[in-house]
């Protein structure tokens, strides 16, 4: 479920739409689609991704591929319901924009007109709870949270207890930081407006009028049909997605869906059937301290081709969603997964790019010679932030880390660019004239390229030692900060490993007794030397360093 954040990617607007080929017919495009689904889902016996894309009324592409259930080998179907996560904060953002429409409720209004005993609430807005700017702290990055807590049953207002009494994580209205307590807050203000629960409302003012038949909460003991179910993957492995209530999502992530729904909702809101015009401009357009993320209400605002994208992506325990709506060619483009752990596959960026008769080219990988892949690497910085990143060549391979990231594998291709493996993302090698290398291109998803500058040398890299079991021994317990918690276990092999709950286990490799790292994101951990059970421990990752304390049994 701390997958409700949005993985919707916030770029830099450009003015103008690129240079495009006329449209392709939907003959041709479903074509395409089928080539790039079976390249996005190989395993058709595994976890399934569905993807709609439509121009306007017309669609273009309508498919699925994998399955619905693995354990009794049902295939994915388009018309599949699954759920959707923090795509539902659109509906919700939506639902009580239609109600300060009708005068019930106005985004300047203090949350304190609707839950006066919440603190801090005459300083806190509706317009800042819809845009991620009120301050309040994620309850589902509350230490240990993930472990049990969401499991419960909960009411609105159990939830709201949850998280209420948390120290901000800054004054109303000053930052940006995506919250999916604040949506709980929208739902529960709706709620307080209509007397009605959150849900109910929805289906009354928007799922039954505009005929989303398929579109509803998604309970836990509420029977579905048409359902699929939730996997995660993680290294390499398939099991049942992690169970969770879904009376903890709320209104940030707790309703269900299909790709036709979704793509009717589009239709619907885009083209004025929900809101009236000015509360959609608004809806649409990020201000204030959202304006550097791009995020409007329960709307991102970015690009696909240089054109204009309204977009938000869900993560839920079992689930990926992403919702686009490209308002020039009036494209709708839906993707959804029964499965979490994994990068989501482009699939439905690169169908509705060659719907758009302007498609993301298909290099082929090219070699390049070892000596022309080590003078690439080195240390860089983002020129507009604090970014850096490595490029170092491992087992003949280029390969980019950001700080506190993964490391991805860069396949050198024709034009002398390097695309992140299974990505549209790449980059592109500033030189001087000298041809010594001197900053990168960045291109996330094939967009608007950033620039990165050559700051030196990459670091060396970390040497692993062998730790006796016994030193390892000592290492092993619950940690947990304000910010964090994590355990330190064996795993079944007897490999040492560290696990943030709802998150996949990393091994922990030692440069000695004390210092051990996480190649995979990273991460050094720094235990304290004392004799005995390690009582603290000190994270750093990136630009972040954290302290936590063993949790007492």
């Amino acid at each position: 479920m701390r997958r409700l954040l949005p993985l919707l990617l916030m770029v830099p607007l450009v003015a103008g739409a690129a240079t495009s080929k006329p449209a392709p017919i939907a003959e041709q495009v479903a074509e395409y689609a089928e080539r790039v689904m079976r390249e996005a889902v190989p395993d058709a016996d595994g976890p399934g991704l569905a993807v709609l894309v439509a121009r306007g009324d017309q669609i273009l592409y309508r498919g699925a591929r994998g399955r619905a259930s693995i354990e009794l080998g049902v295939a994915l179907k388009p018309d599949h319901v699954l759920r959707i996560g923090s795509v539902t904060k659109q509906f919700a953002a939506a639902a009580l924009l239609k109600l300060v429409d009708e005068g019930h409720a106005a985004l300047d209004d203090p949350l304190a007109t609707y839950l006066p005993d919440y603190p801090n609430a005459q300083a806190i807005t509706l317009h800042q709870l819809l845009d991620h700017t009120a301050g309040i702290r994620n309850y589902t990055d509350l230490p240990g949270y993930m472990d049990e807590g969401i499991r419960r049953d909960l009411t609105t207002a159990e939830l709201i207890e949850v998280f209420r009494n948390e120290k901000p994580d800054f004054a109303p209205g000053e930052k940006w930081a995506y919250s999916n307590s604040g949506y709980v807050l929208v739902g529960a203000v709706i709620e307080k407006i209509t007397g009605k629960p959150w849900h109910a409302y929805l289906a009354e003012a928007l799922f039954e009028p505009l005929g989303l038949a398929h579109t509803r909460y998604g309970e836990d003991a509420a029977i579905i049909p048409g359902f699929a179910e939730g996997y995660s993957l993680a290294g390499g492995k398939v099991a049942r997605a992690g169970p969770l209530s879904m009376t903890q999502p709320h209104a940030a992530g707790a309703l269900v869906s299909t790709l036709d729904d979704l793509w009717r909702w589009n239709l619907a809101l885009h083209r004025g059937r929900v809101l009236k015009e000015a509360t959609y401009r608004r809806m649409i357009t990020p201000a204030g301290a959202a304006t550097e993320t791009h995020y409007g209400y329960g709307i991102g605002v970015g690009q696909l081709r240089g054109r204009t994208m309204l977009t938000h992506d869900g993560g839920i325990n079992g689930f990926l969603s992403k919702l686009t709506w490209l308002p020039e060619a009036q494209l709708t483009v839906v993707s959804l997964r029964n499965a979490d752990g994994a990068p989501v596959p482009p699939a439905e960026r690169r169908i509705a790019a060659f719907a758009l008769g302007d498609p993301y080219p298909d290099p082929a990988p090219i070699t390049v010679a070892p000596a022309d892949l080590q003078a690439l690497e080195g240390s860089y910085r983002k020129k507009a932030g604090k970014d850096t990143r490595v490029l170092r060549v491992v087992d003949g391979v280029l390969t980019s880390q950001r700080s506190g990231g993964t490391p991805y594998r860069l396949v050198p291709v024709a034009g002398g660019r390097f695309m992140f493996e299974g990505s549209l993302s790449y980059l592109e090698p500033l030189r001087d004239r000298r041809g010594r290398t001197t900053g990168l291109r960045f291109f996330p998803e094939g967009e608007a390229g950033e620039p990165w500058e050559r700051t030196g040398d990459a670091p060396a890299a970390r040497t692993e030692v062998d730790l006796p079991r016994a030193a390892q021994e000592r290492l092993v317990g619950d940690y947990a900060a304000p910010q964090l918690a994590f355990k330190v276990f064996f795993d079944e092999a007897g490999v040492l490993r560290v696990q943030v709950p709802g998150q996949p286990a990393f091994a922990l490799k030692a440069e000695s007794a004390e210092r051990l790292f996480i190649a995979e994101v990273d991460a050094m951990l720094t235990f304290d030397t004392q004799p005995g059970p390690a009582s603290r421990v000190t994270l750093k990752q990136g630009p972040t360093e954290l302290v936590l304390d063993r949790k007492q049994p």
